[in-house]
């Protein structure tokens, strides 16, 4: 009978043991959630990244996704029973002491088959530089996580067939090409975390521009604040000794220049949204910025009764004539039950430059517009200061709530949005602005209502408290 109850003791404690030790299961398991992180982990696309600030809990997401598909106890994809990736960091140094150590932090003892090192003793492997480990999954089968470090060069990278690849930080190009071969054959996924402190590098381009609009690509800014866990106290003493370029990306997680953003409070994930049927009491107008070699702009806006403004429909399109942008215009208009003036034309803005006639030219662009019945109006305000901060004032209000949403067909506009970045002479780029001027135009010439000041009525308040419901779950898709 003793040794029965000793075995029980021990089992007991092996088990109060094996809880103690098991920090996945504590993970996100509080009160207290990292919503961005849960994001991540139920994304289903596979290119997925984080672009976060330091101490935002990027690297832990990364980390136990990692330990997630190894085990084969994902909560949020189809799991196999056999699964082989790699953690990639930029050296064998930062290896051992983030990715490797946040790996070991979340893989019980009792899940390893089996360590082997590059360097160092493996009943000591935190000490060391690992080159794989063999975990047991949950599943039946075994699954090996290995290392890989950037400054092995690309060679290094080739001829294996993996279900992932985690960058904990940002590789350079070629190593990232070599690893989305990697996982081709097996269908498999690539992730990264890491801070944008080099500036705009290919990643920009790739990920956060998506340039390829690969439908697999997904991203999600985390800043400091995303994370329950950090000290508010502390995050404000870090703030006080960063400039804007360095908060950028510390905190934000941002892509930056030394010049900066012109919008920084674009959010994707909160001013872009799924198209719907516009009634069509909310159509106001069409703004137009010309061009014949370079791109005609033109967007569709309307206005709801609380003076919200969507940006419903796009034509971009160069190198075309006037008769082509007429018929699209139209045809645009017809698709949208625009609205017309008395005598059946289409009304728009546009930049005052198409009132200017050219040396080669019998007629200026206004008049060939009036002639295919599109009545533009030219007195547009230009003033390109007083246009950006308007633009800044919709973007992002004083209570904290958007005044303009951007439907998602609107690709070119959005593009422009997240690319737009301040020049020398304290003057924005004069690069991929042509959506953004005629926005700016409209923005202008539409005055804006004040902000309420007195007390809001119960279904005020009630709106609003969904528009902040509706604005958190947009944050986390």
């Amino acid at each position: 009978m003793r040794e029965i109850v000793e075995k029980l003791r021990e089992v007991e404690a092996e088990i109060a043991r094996r809880k103690k030790e098991d920090f996945l299961a504590k993970y996100n398991a509080g009160e207290k959630k990292h919503e961005k992180q849960l994001a991540f982990h139920k994304c289903q696309k596979r290119n997925r990244w984080v672009f976060g600030g330091n101490r935002s809990g990027k690297t832990e997401c990364g980390a136990v996704e990692c330990v997630y598909l190894a085990r084969g106890i994902h909560p949020y994809r189809q799991n196999k029973a056999m699964v082989a990736g790699w953690v990639v960091s930029l050296s064998a140094q930062v290896q051992r002491d983030v990715a490797q150590k946040k790996i070991l932090h979340y893989l019980r003892k009792d899940w390893i088959e089996e360590i082997v090192m590059s360097s160092g003793r493996k009943d000591s492997p935190e000490s060391g530089v690992i080159d794989f480990i063999r975990v047991k999954s949950a599943l039946g089968g075994s699954s090996v996580i290995g290392f890989k470090s950037c400054d092995q060069g690309r060679e290094k990278f080739q001829g294996t067939s993996l279900d992932f690849v985690w960058f904990d930080e940002e590789p350079p190009e070629d190593i990232y090409l070599e690893c989305r071969m990697r996982v081709m054959d097996r269908e498999g996924e690539i992730f990264g975390t890491m801070t944008p402190l080099k500036g705009l590098t290919f990643l920009y381009q790739e990920i956060y521009m998506n340039r390829h609009d690969d439908p697999e690509v997904w991203y999600e800014f985390m800043e400091w604040k995303d994370n329950p866990y950090l000290s508010e106290k502390e995050a404000k003493a870090m703030e006080r000794v960063l400039d804007e370029q360095q908060l950028q990306a510390r905190r934000y997680g941002r892509f930056s220049t030394a010049e900066g953003l012109v919008y920084p409070e674009f959010d994707e994930r909160l001013h872009v949204i799924e198209p719907f049927s516009v009634p069509k009491e909310w159509q106001d107008m069409i703004s137009i910025d010309p061009g014949l070699n370079n791109p005609l702009s033109a967007h569709w806006y309307a206005v709801d009764y609380d003076d919200n403004v969507y940006v419903v429909y796009e034509h971009f399109a160069a190198g075309r004539d006037i008769d082509f942008h007429a018929e699209e215009i139209k045809r645009i208009c017809r698709l949208l039950d625009w609205k017309k003036d008395g005598k059946g034309r289409v009304c728009a803005l546009i930049d005052s430059a198409a009132n200017q006639r050219t040396l080669s030219g019998v007629k200026n662009v206004c008049e060939l517009f009036y002639e295919r019945d599109i009545l533009v109006n030219p007195n547009v305000q230009k003033d390109l200061f007083a246009g950006i901060a308007r633009v800044k004032s919709y973007l992002n209000q004083n209570n904290g709530l958007p005044n303009i949403y951007i439907f998602n067909t609107c690709v070119n506009l959005i593009r422009e949005l997240k690319g737009y970045f301040w020049g020398s002479g304290d003057t924005p780029r004069k690069t991929d602005d042509h959506a953004l001027d005629e926005m700016r135009y409209y923005l202008m010439g539409k005055p804006k209502k004040p902000l309420l000041t007195e007390e809001k009525t119960v279904i005020q308040k009630d709106k609003e408290r969904k528009l902040r419901a509706l604005k958190a779950k947009r944050r986390t898709v």
